[in-house]
């Protein structure tokens, strides 16, 4: 297995399964309902936001890899549309799963020496540091979410 696919596996299992540590997007995700998904703990980020503000670096990754500028800025990366029904909830998450998979499939086309490229300019580094960047962003907000969880359903107990 080359590298962008190795990348590409990895992009799949820490939304889908599969991963070393055992925990994926999917599996966290798949008894929050939008109330849980939006409601306030402490200061902390509310599991929707954290939705949300990952995919929107895998969407900005996406139009990259399509040939699109990148217009992505990280003050706008919370800034996530209102979720007020089950219907909102399912919309973000059908699209991240959606964006997920086309990442994926997108990534494991990249001949290996694309990773070596420059990603959009220098000071974003390689598109090897941005891709994988996507996996440990992921997993890190991932742990975030699933300590939220608890939290929310320790506190309505």
């Amino acid at each position: 297995m080359n590298d962008s696919s190795q990348i590409a596996k990895h992009v799949r299992d820490v939304h889908f399964g599969g991963n070393w540590t055992g925990v994926n997007l999917t599996d966290a995700l798949a008894d929050i309902n939008w109330e849980e998904a939006t409601k306030k703990i402490y200061s902390l980020n509310t599991i929707a936001a954290l939705v949300f503000h990952m995919n929107y670096y895998v969407d900005a990754v996406l139009n990259v890899l399509h040939g699109k500028p990148l217009t992505a800025s990280d003050k706008y990366s919370f800034d996530a549309p209102p979720i007020q029904s089950e219907d909102d909830w399912k919309t973000l998450t059908d699209k991240t799963w959606r964006q997920a998979s086309e990442l994926a499939d997108l990534i494991d086309k990249l001949p290996d020496t694309k990773l070596t490229e420059t990603f959009v300019d220098e000071k974003y580094g390689t598109y090897y540091r941005n891709l994988h960047g996507i996996v440990e962003h992921i997993h890190y907000h991932l742990g975030q979410i699933v300590l939220i969880k608890k939290l929310l359903r320790h506190t309505d107990q």
